[in-house]
């Protein structure tokens, strides 16, 4: 890795042989918060992107595999949160770590470079594609690891229903050109609701679809784009016809749309798209409204937060994943 590319080094820093920590102070692992299967399964998405692993991310993902498999219930829902001391303080749901799970699973089965871990998450993927969760999100990450299986094994029912499930759940976009939206309000990886429509249109040859998933992202693309720079929806959200902040932004708002426009990329074959995942890269190295990288050379952490005085130091896993998703894509890119 180069100096500009922070790598696995604070991923591995917070995690051990149960599984990832979920935040940090600074650099330093707070463990008292335990684990969750939210931030383990997007460990393993980025483990498992990973066409030549070193030995040690091999191990990770392997770890994080099992925490998933242990996680999951006989009816495939899933538990969130582990203690320090291995004991789960909430009962199998199918919430937003539902959807991750199948989401690190299907990334897994499709992608992983080792064959006993594609084979096993395969295995608790289908398990877990037996639910359906009410939340639209949760079913919009959960079509991202359906969608994944579904590139590798076109012939997966199991995914082929679940992709569509989450299509349905996500619902159509308002017809106003000026909030193509399903929503009236947007919140959280926001971009990962366009990325399911795209990639549902592209695998089942739906053009309308397809076409539905691209106009979305274009759009949500751009109203976060000022003077070239990516500005994303803050952590308070934004509700149609209301004002908007400018802060909190949250690495997970760049992640979710470097995802999204790398896949479009990929679909539609538009170099403009590549752009858009730049600019993505760019927000984690300067390229934002404070002018500050979004990360921490001397750690490889991605810092948890841009505030209206600057970063937020903390190192959390959740924003140290985002960073190093968003830097695979660089990476390809270059």
């Amino acid at each position: 890795m180069s100096a500009a590319d922070p790598g696995f080094r604070h991923l591995l820093r917070m995690s051990d042989d149960t599984g990832l920590f979920e935040h940090a102070r600074h650099a330093v692992v707070r463990r008292e918060h335990g684990y969750c299967t939210d931030d383990v399964a997007r460990g393993l998405i980025v483990a498992s992107r990973e066409p030549r692993p070193a030995r040690q991310l091999s191990r990770l993902a392997g770890c994080y595999l099992a925490f998933l498999s242990h996680a999951q219930d006989r009816s495939g829902a899933f538990r969130n949160r582990l203690t320090f001391d291995r004991r789960w303080s909430e009962p199998p749901d199918v919430g937003d770590w539902w959807g991750r799970a199948m989401w690190g699973l299907g990334t897994a089965a499709a992608r992983n470079a080792i064959p006993w871990i594609r084979e096993e998450a395969l295995h608790t993927f289908v398990l877990g594609a037996r639910q359906r969760s009410p939340h639209p999100r949760a079913m919009a990450f959960a079509g991202l690891g359906a969608a994944e299986v579904l590139r590798t094994i076109p012939d997966s029912t199991a995914a082929a229903s679940l992709l569509m499930d989450a299509v349905e759940a996500i619902g159509t976009p308002s017809e106003d050109p000026s909030w193509p939206w399903p929503q009236p309000h947007l919140t959280y990886a926001n971009a990962a609701l366009a990325e399911v429509i795209i990639a549902a249109g592209d695998l089942s040859d739906d053009r309308q679809l397809l076409t539905t998933g691209l106009r979305m992202l274009s759009w949500l693309s751009d109203i976060q784009t000022e003077d070239g720079l990516l500005a994303v929806v803050p952590a308070t959200g934004w509700r149609q016809d209301t004002p908007r902040d400018r802060y909190d932004q949250q690495p997970i708002e760049v992640a979710a749309l470097a995802d999204a426009c790398a896949t479009a990329a990929h679909v539609t074959g538009d170099d403009a798209w590549q752009e858009r995942v730049r600019q993505s890269v760019a927000w984690f190295q300067g390229a934002n409204d404070a002018g500050v990288p979004m990360w921490d050379p001397a750690t490889g952490g991605g810092y948890d937060g841009l505030t209206e005085q600057g970063p937020n130091l903390n190192q959390g896993a959740e924003s140290t994943i985002a960073l190093i998703s968003t830097m695979q894509h660089a990476r390809r890119l270059s």
